[in-house]
């Protein structure tokens, strides 16, 4: 049946096709024909600067080039390890992969999906280049604890927080933690936009140069054809720059909203535990709101209930990295990662987009209490 309630709303940008029409008239007749890396990247990149407290922020084509700048920038490549979660975007092993190095895999905390670390620290060893936590849905990870455990080690600490954009964790934004974080401007993201694109976020100058460089063919900016490393194509449109400028006052706004409905979410499903049915953990410090995502013992049974009540789901990686063909060759022999089996057996993210209204919200949440046969 067609989802009077999609999950992916084909509407996120209506409301901005005016201003959207308008930016590529301005910029297609425009005298300087620049429409890669000119003044409006620079301003966003000026713009999210300041919004994060970051000393630099380096936009670029995809949060998943974001990571293998980073790793590239970092001179990770062959020999090297980086340890990532089990459970998550297929990115995290792929940009390692991608620099010739290896991923290795911890598993993930049973009810927030994102990595243990104590995980994290059973996988590091002499090899061991970095570590990469993930946030995931709408928890962050543990960084703190990350954060000592990289120092501990004295290894690199890559943050991808390309789904948490406006998190914030013990005061901390997402992506301030590790000595670089990503963000992605995909279209579901919290700071999506009309194409793909993302952005490296950085206080180190040295780290911030060398992404500059790589995701421009390795060319400085000033002298064209001069190429100073082997880079990448990861260079940053400048019509999405100018919309996305146009969207960033409202950012906080459209975060405020999601926030709101997990909340109700989270209040109205928290009776629901013992029915099957498993809520994110409560609270607004360390969390994102990207995706609500529940933990159901039957997620399938649930997923078609909400289909017949016209609310659309979605199934977010249906088996562990490790377990995925382009990555098995990278599991470690007679290694398990129950807790990600698990997630892929049992997630089911609801819709969380800011403009659904209170009513399409506690609709959802009708029909998932229906389901479960809990209280409502």
């Amino acid at each position: 049946m067609t989802h009077a309630l999609p999950f992916f709303p084909p509407d996120l940008f209506d409301d901005d096709r005016a201003v959207l029409l308008e930016a590529v008239q301005r910029i297609a007749t425009a005298t300087e024909q620049k429409f890669i890396l000119g003044e409006r990247t620079a301003a966003l990149e000026r713009a999210l600067r300041a919004e994060t407290g970051a000393a630099d922020v380096i936009a670029c084509g995809s949060g998943t080039t974001a990571l293998t700048l980073v790793l590239r920038a970092m001179d990770i490549g062959p020999g090297d390890e980086v340890v990532v979660p089990a459970f998550g975007c297929a990115p995290l092993a792929s940009s390692v992969v991608s620099v010739g190095a290896t991923p290795v895999f911890a598993d993930v905390h049973p009810w927030t999906m994102v990595v243990e670390p104590y995980e994290v620290e059973s996988a590091v060893t002499g090899r061991t280049a970095a570590i990469m936590p993930a946030h995931m849905f709408s928890v962050m990870a543990d960084m703190p604890t990350l954060r000592e455990l990289a120092e501990h080690h004295g290894v690199r600490l890559v943050e991808d927080s390309a789904v948490a954009q406006g998190g914030v964790l013990d005061g901390v934004p997402a992506g301030r933690w590790g000595e670089a974080g990503v963000y992605s401007f995909v279209q579901v993201k919290t700071f999506g936009t009309i194409g793909e694109g993302g952005a490296v976020v950085t206080d180190d100058e040295e780290l911030a140069h060398r992404v500059r460089l790589l995701r421009n063919h390795g060319q400085d900016g000033r002298t064209r054809f001069l190429h100073h490393v082997v880079g990448y194509n990861s260079r940053f449109d400048e019509v999405m720059a100018d919309f996305q400028l146009h969207r960033l006052p409202g950012l906080a706004g459209r975060l405020r909203r999601r926030a709101e409905i997990a909340d109700y979410y989270t209040a109205r499903f928290a009776p629901l535990v013992d029915y099957g049915v498993q809520a994110p953990p409560a609270g607004r410090n360390g969390r994102c709101f990207y995706v609500y995502s529940l933990l159901v013992d039957h997620r399938d049974a649930l997923r078609h209930h909400l289909a017949d009540r016209g609310v659309g789901s979605h199934v977010y990686y249906p088996s562990p990295l490790p377990a995925q063909p382009a990555f098995a060759r990278f599991a470690r022999p007679g290694q398990f990662w129950p807790h990600a089996e698990l997630a892929c057996a049992r997630t089911l993210a609801l819709p969380c987009y800011p403009h659904l209204t209170d009513a399409e919200v506690e609709h959802i949440a009708d029909a998932v209490c229906d389901f479960s046969g809990g209280p409502r």
